[in-house]
């Protein structure tokens, strides 16, 4: 069984989601299904269809998130120190190609949000990174081609 490494906000996120869903989404579908049923002939029934559609979702994503909560490696960033790029670093890129400077956060594959600053720690320039110190020059294919970046500054918290 593979670890899902993920940081304690993004363990709260996904905890929250599946609160949600099971105190909140499931019980509305439920209702909606029932009403449903009650306007007859459930062949034609467009709302009905709708609900049980949803209700499959919500619970596909029970599942899911079951899933990734039981398999969850939390790793609080509050402790984690250095100067190689890990799991949780901040790290400030510049691209050597448009001198473009840009930072982020390496996080967990659930938590990750581009236009937060938020990088996948699955991602190819994540892989690329891990491992390596500031002054230190990584390639990574991107769909536009190599890419190169420098990597000026790695901290945490």
């Amino acid at each position: 069984m593979n670890k899902i490494p993920m940081t304690p906000m993004g363990h709260t996120r996904l905890e929250a989601e599946l609160k949600r869903l099971k105190t909140v989404e499931r019980p509305a579908v439920i209702r909606a299904i029932a009403e449903a049923r009650e306007h007859g002939d459930l062949s034609e029934n467009a709302e009905y269809h709708a609900a049980r559609e949803r209700q499959g979702f919500i619970e596909g994503r029970v599942m899911e998130l079951e899933d990734k909560l039981s398999r969850a490696e939390v790793i609080d960033i509050a402790t984690q120190s250095g100067s190689k790029v890990m799991f949780g670093a901040t790290v400030k890129l510049v691209d050597e190609e448009t001198d473009e400077k840009t930072s982020y956060q390496i996080v967990g594959p659930d938590e990750a949000e581009i236009q937060q600053g938020l990088l996948s720690i699955a991602s190819p320039l994540a892989q690329a990174l891990l491992g390596k110190e500031s002054g230190e020059t990584v390639e990574v294919s991107t769909p536009r081609g190599t890419r190169y970046f420098e990597i000026l500054e790695v901290r945490f918290g």
